[in-house]
């Protein structure tokens, strides 16, 4: 298997909302505003099994001094793969001169994200408001 990266912003719709719902995203009940988010960050870099989306994530940014990776979702029978990774390490590459990288990890997640070199921020707090699916 060769996974291609790539940071076109043109998508497979079908494929992208499948690949939020195999992982049990809410957002994938929100199609539209999904598909535009995603278009409209600042970066997005999918990953593709020849013509098969297989994981993708975004950056939302002010473009000079802090990001944010909002989103990072690999298909089920594709995790543990390396292919997070292989995302992360180019979103990396782009932003390694930002003064803050940002995203907030829970569950899984967090041992993943500490091996991609991010750690807690001192002793701050998550916060949100939140309108997906109900939550722990």
């Amino acid at each position: 298997m060769s996974i291609v990266l790539s940071d076109s912003k043109e998508l497979d719709s079908v494929q992208v909302i499948e690949l939020y719902k195999k992982n049990n995203w809410s957002s994938a009940d929100k199609p539209n505003e999904l598909l535009n988010a995603l278009k409209n960050s600042h970066g997005l870099i999918s990953a593709w099994d020849k013509d098969k989306l297989v994981g993708l994530a975004n950056a939302v940014s002010d473009g000079f001094l802090v990001v944010y990776y909002p989103h990072l979702l690999i298909l089920p029978d594709y995790q543990g793969m390396g292919i997070g990774r292989m995302i992360m390490v180019k979103f990396q590459e782009k932003y390694k001169n930002f003064h803050q990288q940002i995203l907030v990890a829970d569950g899984n997640s967090i041992d993943f994200y500490a091996k991609c070199g991010f750690e807690q921020a001192g002793k701050c707090t998550p916060m949100w408001i939140y309108k997906g699916a109900e939550h722990d």
